[in-house]
């Protein structure tokens, strides 16, 4: 198969939802990353994601729409609460995790009895839903377990050859993935940090629970949370800024190529061509998840052994990069 790449002009995107319509894929910008999508409401095109992924068929796809009336096709019963939250949060960056009705194919969620859905906020999204006249299941448009593509280069890194078309508008402005809230619970209960913080969901809702270790079946309700995600091909790893020369330095002296990202420290290691690439992430959170997974491709096209990640504060945002970060570290620890 050959893939395209097409500016996301209103011809471009006619196209891509003629392919849509025909049972294809086709990768397109959304406000958090690029996604992978195909109509999901066609069983044999939503299994073509998980093939071109190289997916698990038991973690649940996000369903797209364009309007918030289309929710009624999707899940039922609905309960009241969501109308609050899709007049304040939609179009955007939030997921609901509700009750499915039986015109949505298992395979979309991954064999469960619910269906994560988000009215996305890119125009290019909402004009692809809009031209294919379905529902879009769009997990992110890269290898599974790779981090989450923000350009349309990154798609084609690592889909090239395995989809019909990749629709270019350039970055995504927030560079993470939706917050998941799944609203089958009482109180709700975030299943993934994202776009929206909880700060702002407590806000309308008054008491919601973060997902714990614990919580295991509310888990498998959300992409993102039981398998290794967002992982670069070096080993990543997570320090606190006291802590962090030190460890770079041992990497250093085991003989490592070591890629750094860092946003408060002054790391005093002197960089050495190969052997220490050093990038520093802004201080604005916004600006950081838009950076984030750009970064750890970047560094892993440096050919980099290990990479050392400064921790940042886990509110607002923050907790959603810091919870990308820990996925794709898995807790691993580098032994000098």
């Amino acid at each position: 198969m050959r893939t395209e790449i097409l500016r996301a002009d209103d011809a471009s995107i006619a196209r891509a939802a003629q392919i849509i319509r025909s049972g294809g894929l086709v990768a397109f910008p959304t406000e958090t990353v690029y996604g992978l999508g195909a109509d999901a409401l066609n069983a044999d095109a939503v299994r073509k994601i998980f093939i071109a992924k190289d997916r698990p068929f038991d973690d649940p796809l996000i369903v797209h729409i364009a309007h918030v009336q289309q929710l009624a096709l999707l899940a039922r019963p609905i309960p009241e609460r969501v109308w609050d939250l899709t007049e304040r949060f939609w179009p955007g960056p939030l997921t609901l995790v509700l009750p499915k009705t039986d015109r949505v194919p298992e395979i979309t969620t991954g064999g469960l009895d619910t269906v994560a859905v988000r009215a996305p906020a890119h125009p290019v999204a909402r004009k692809l839903i809009e031209m294919s006249g379905c529902p879009i299941a769009a997990p992110s448009a890269n290898r599974f377990g790779r981090p989450s593509p923000t350009t349309a280069q990154h798609v084609l890194e690592d889909l090239d050859g395995r989809i019909e078309l990749i629709l270019d508008d350039g970055p995504t402005p927030i560079g993470v993935e939706s917050t998941v809230l799944d609203l089958t619970e009482d109180p709700p209960m975030v299943l993934r940090p994202g776009g929206v913080t909880l700060e702002a969901l407590q806000e309308i809702l008054g008491e919601v629970r973060l997902l714990s270790s614990s919580a295991r079946e509310a888990a498998k309700r959300s992409p993102g949370t039981r398998y290794r995600h967002y992982a670069p091909r070096a080993q990543l790893l997570l320090a606190e800024s006291g802590e962090l020369e030190q460890i770079v330095r041992g990497l250093l002296k085991a003989g490592k190529q070591v890629g750094v990202m860092v946003r408060q420290s002054r790391l005093q290691c002197s960089p050495a061509p190969l052997v220490l690439s050093v990038i520093q992430m802004p201080l604005d959170l916004s600006e950081y998840a838009q950076r984030l997974f750009a970064a750890l491709r970047e560094l892993d096209a440096h050919g980099v052994d290990v990479i050392v990640v400064e921790k940042i504060e886990e509110r607002g945002l923050g907790r959603a990069i810091m919870d990308r970060l820990r996925k794709a570290s898995s807790g691993e620890q580098f032994r000098v």
